[in-house]
């Protein structure tokens, strides 16, 4: 009879190799190879005889070869390709009935009688209490997805849940005692990954409601996002002038020194009167740039108070802190609050802000410029000065 097992591996594999559609991805000789192995296996911890061992192995090797003709009436043309074949292996009639009858015990729905049926029952599905269960149910679903019946993720995520909760179950001793709960595992993690998807979708849909409340309620997102960005390149544009004021301020400040130390105190000297007027000319323009300088970075003292009619009628800039250093802090109080009653009064607040900051620059680069002008114009006619002094001589 082993023989006979092996003639029929051999047989399942060349059928399926000659006439097995490749839209069968699930239903295949390594599903067939998994179910006879775990037919096997529970045969072997149930003690099963070996006349019923071979019948077993038949059926399993067997139960799915009508797929290679017809996908509806899969289990009758499984049979009848068994009993054709098992005729030509000169098997008796009965052993070809228990074959079919087994093999009958694989449809969806048939409840099993006799050991063997519960056992190929129980190979067959053997896969609900695997580890790789996601992975061998995702082939089965693209399956019929290329045979037309198309399932997306979630519609096959509660069908699989269906099955494990509700439609299937184990009837050998030894699955009920040992795969029962490993199905009932996997069944969990299906249950947790919908509820996940339940909740990530929720997530997603109340963010994008958020979104879209945000963008309607907020159409004023913009204009602040405009103030700050502005607000922001004014106060950098402050700082580069300062910094360029400083350096300047700095460098006229080593040269007035340098010639304080060294060249000034050589002039009493009749051989050095030559250098008296180009001394001059460098100390007056760095002197001059040091004053513009200074006058570029120098602050505006302002009154530091605003009177109630002036934040009434819109006259005054309180957010500037020069226009209300000196008032007390109910006083400022009321003006804020009074601007944040109108939104609009918040943006001309904002926007007067704004525009002052701008005068401040224009003034500080004004000056800077200037400052920068006579520097230049400083160097340049000193070192012609120095040059023709030199010639003179």
């Amino acid at each position: 009879m082993t023989e006979l097992i092996s003639t029929t591996e051999t047989f399942v594999l060349q059928l399926f190799k000659d006439k097995l559609s490749n839209k069968y991805v699930y239903h295949n000789f390594n599903h067939t190879q998994r179910v006879v192995e775990s037919a096997k296996f529970i045969a072997e911890e149930q003690n099963l005889n070996k006349e019923d061992l071979n019948i077993l192995m038949l059926a399993a090797w067997l139960h799915d070869t009508g797929y290679t003709v017809s996908e509806s009436y899969h289990e009758e043309e499984s049979k009848r390709i068994a009993r054709a074949f098992l005729k030509e292996q000169n098997l008796s009639d009965d052993t070809i009935a228990l074959v079919e009858k087994t093999i009958d015990a694989t449809q969806m729905g048939a409840q099993p009688q006799s050991e063997v049926e519960k056992i190929i029952k129980d190979a067959d599905c053997s896969h609900f209490a695997k580890d790789n269960f996601k992975e061998v149910s995702e082939l089965l679903r693209q399956e019929l997805n290329l045979r037309g019946q198309k399932y997306t993720a979630d519609e096959w995520l509660d069908l699989n849940i269906k099955m494990l909760s509700i439609q299937h179950q184990y009837y050998t001793t030894y699955a009920i005692k040992n795969w029962s709960a490993l199905k009932q595992e996997n069944l969990i993690k299906l249950i947790e990954g919908k509820e996940k998807k339940k909740r990530k979708k929720e997530k997603e849909k109340l963010k994008a409601r958020y979104k879209a409340q945000y963008k309607n309620d907020n159409p004023e997102r913009s204009i602040q996002t405009l103030f700050r960005v502005t607000l922001r390149n004014h106060i950098k544009l402050s700082d580069i002038a300062d910094t360029k004021a400083n350096i300047l301020l700095s460098v006229n400040a080593i040269i007035i020194s340098l010639a304080l130390a060294n060249i000034i105190p050589k002039l009493d000297n009749p051989s050095n009167a030559h250098l008296m007027i180009p001394t001059l000319i460098l100390i007056c323009f760095s002197v001059a740039a040091i004053i513009l300088s200074i006058l570029s970075t120098r602050p505006n003292v302002t009154s530091g108070e605003f009177t109630k009619k002036q934040v009434e009628n819109r006259d005054v800039n309180i957010l500037f802190f020069g226009n209300f250093h000196k008032m007390s802090f109910d006083d400022y109080l009321w003006g804020v609050k009074e601007i944040m009653k109108d939104k609009d009064y918040v943006y001309e607040a904002l926007v007067k802000d704004l525009y002052l900051l701008g005068k401040v620059l224009e003034r500080k680069y004004r000056l800077l410029r200037l400052t920068y002008t006579t520097f230049m114009a400083g160097i340049i006619i000193s070192v012609i000065s120095f040059f023709i002094a030199f010639n003179l001589i």
